[in-house]
């Protein structure tokens, strides 16, 4: 990762001290150098600017004001000769806070902080979980059902009747088969007729173009019949 970054300072020497720190460190691009907040915020309005490493004490508009103009990025890194403007600095969100005369060593390790800052926010989100329950209502209650557990689904009139494993008795509840086709995942389960939904995984043995769950027997409709055909030549071995 390189970021690219202004130096801002009304202190030819200071300028550059810092240009030559920026030179030397390899993932840091140096797009310009800034005698004063007016001049940084054209060139921040002109390029993709990631880092400022901007002087607190300039006149007219000092660093802390000028950096209250700005919005998420780019980032800034104080530097200072006056060390009681440290709590005012990270106050405004500041990365970090470099006190004059500044060592290569300091400068490094404060730009190594925006380095990861920036790896970090730009780091894509962890995929959420996908949820292993849902709840339906059933008899003025809202039950937990365990998505792993669920043999198939049969649609009875404005009813749903759900089989679970080692349950006697399926849940039932007032929804249509539409309705509840759209909560399921659909890598994990399959309407293989208007009226019954399966789960792909607890199918054990088919006959005759029906899936048999113990003593049931499930038929696989016409109007299904392709999708099902497809997803069983998947994991057909001959």
């Amino acid at each position: 990762m390189t970021l690219n970054c202004l130096i801002v300072d009304d202190e030819p020497l200071a300028l550059d001290l810092l240009e030559n720190y920026v030179n030397k460190t390899p993932f840091l691009n140096l797009e310009g150098r800034c005698e004063n907040a007016f001049q940084a915020m054209e060139r921040i309005q002109q390029n993709d600017i990631d880092l400022l490493f901007l002087d607190i004490q300039m006149p007219d508009l000092n660093g802390i004001e000028f950096s209250k103009t700005l919005g998420e990025r780019p980032k800034v890194i104080f530097t200072t000769a006056f060390e009681q403007y440290a709590v005012e600095g990270f106050r405004v969100d500041a990365l970090d806070y470099l006190l004059k005369p500044i060592s290569y060593p300091e400068f490094l390790q404060a730009a190594n902080k925006a380095k990861r800052w920036y790896e970090l926010s730009s780091k894509p989100a962890a995929p959420a979980e996908p949820a292993n329950t849902i709840f339906i209502k059933s008899d003025y209650k809202l039950i937990q059902i365990d998505l792993n557990k669920i043999l198939y689904i049969e649609g009875v009139k404005d009813y749903i009747r759900i089989f679970l494993e080692d349950e006697a008795k399926p849940i039932m509840s007032l929804m249509s088969m539409k309705s509840m086709e759209e909560k399921l995942p659909a890598d994990r389960f399959m309407r293989v007729h208007r009226s019954f939904i399966v789960q792909l995984d607890k199918i054990k043995t088919i006959e005759r173009n029906r899936i048999v769950f113990g003593k049931e027997y499930i038929p696989i409709s016409d109007s299904y019949k392709d999708k099902f055909m497809e997803f069983l030549n998947q994991r057909f071995f001959s």
